[in-house]
């Protein structure tokens, strides 16, 4: 008997996934999907995972958890593969999966890269998005569990640990005194000092506070990769979106980064084809990718989402959302591809990974060497540039 967790969407699905398989251990037979529902394309994926995983393991027990197990619940409860349903607040709850209450918690499974989780849920209004239903209002992990979690993953010899959140940013706005992200981030390099990087997840910048800005701009331990969650850059736009940002706002931020990192990545998300949007707004979404130099792009062609308000607006017609997501992607493409070419003859520290690749600290892509053990840190010279791949 063996027990399978996947995991779609975000990095904070993948950080509960890992914990997950250390609550769940070995002694079941069974499935779980840990699904996403933020696009009407991730809920498609979460239904091929679902016949995927039951055509491999027939006669295990699947039972399906995540975003989707809330937004589309009928739907995924109707699906003959499908067994049962765990709420998505419930999934780290030993109850909801017949376990035994661990005395302590689960160590990690060793990886190079440790997610840890340390927010959930949203307190914000976006009109496009459904991700509040299926993970509800935020709720932040007080500092003392973020440091457990740390320390977890470092004995189990991760070299990276990557912090998670569905909006992380808003961290501790619940907790008392209302500590910001900065403090928690600054609490981690203090109790650690021996952990020599620390990354970030996807950020709102509008909640980025003048510590974590610090550490973001000066910090050495803190990777030069900031991932925005931008969604677009026309103002009339992200009005509409009922963002809490307009694209000066994030302009200025970049630029000030800069200013003090000049090696700095900058990734984002951005939606192609928001409803209303004409020729002018989807230029202002392809110029602000150049404008902010835009190397890690994550683009989502709009797809409405039940019960949201971008559902009732005027949309956008299917083959136009296609073709400018794919413009968007292109955009991104040729910025990368000249980001890539400028690491060409610099020495790069390159934490390995399994597949005889890694990434340097803005998150450049890298082949290392053929002998190198995965979690290891090795300095590449990168000479040229194949598929996407810097390479020595």
């Amino acid at each position: 008997m063996t027990v399978e967790v996947h995991s779609l969407g975000c990095r904070l699905n993948l950080a509960e996934s890992e914990s997950l398989r250390g609550l769940l251990g070995e002694a079941q037979d069974l499935v779980v999907i840990n699904s996403c529902a933020v696009t009407a394309e991730a809920v498609r994926q979460t239904r091929q995972a679902i016949r995927r995983a039951r055509r491999a393991r027939p006669d295990a027990r699947l039972l399906v958890t995540g975003c989707a197990a809330e937004v589309e619940h009928e739907a995924l409860a109707a699906m003959p593969e499908v067994d049962g349903l765990v709420a998505n607040a419930a999934k780290l709850d030993p109850r909801a999966w017949n376990v035994p209450v661990p005395a302590v918690r689960p160590a990690q499974r060793s990886h190079t890269r440790g997610f840890v989780q340390v927010q959930n849920g949203c307190d914000h209004a976006c009109t496009f998005c459904v991700i509040p239903q299926g993970r509800g209002p935020s709720r932040s992990r007080s500092i003392a569990e973020v440091l457990e979690d740390v320390a977890l993953h470092l004995e189990a010899g991760v070299g990276e640990i990557v912090l998670t959140g569905v909006d992380l940013t808003s961290w501790g706005g619940d907790l008392r005194g209302e500590p910001r992200l900065g403090t928690l981030c600054e609490a981690i390099l203090s109790r650690f000092p021996t952990l020599a990087r620390l990354r970030l997840s996807s950020i709102d910048g509008a909640e980025v506070d003048d510590v974590l800005f610090d550490l973001l701009a000066g910090e050495a331990r803190v990777m030069p990769h900031v991932h925005l969650s931008l969604q677009h850059g026309d103002d009339l736009i992200l009005k509409r979106m009922k963002r809490r940002h307009s694209r000066a706002d994030a302009v200025t931020l970049v630029a000030a980064l800069r200013a003090r990192r000049p090696d700095i990545a900058i990734g984002a998300d951005l939606i192609a084809g928001f409803p209303t949007e004409d020729e002018a707004a989807h230029a202002a979404n392809l110029s602000i990718v150049e404008e902010l130099g835009v190397v890690h792009g994550h683009v989502f062609p709009y797809s409405p989402r039940p019960g949201t308000p971008a559902a009732r607006m005027p949309q956008v017609e299917h083959a136009v959302i296609r073709s400018r997501a794919a413009q968007l992607r292109e955009t991104v493409s040729k910025v990368r591809a000249s980001w890539l070419a400028a690491h060409l003859g610099k020495p790069l520290w390159v934490l390995a990974e399994r597949g005889g690749t890694g990434h340097a600290p803005d998150f450049a892509p890298v082949r290392v060497p053929a002998e190198t053990h995965p979690g290891a840190l090795v300095s590449v010279v990168p000479a040229r540039v194949v598929e996407g791949i810097l390479e020595a």
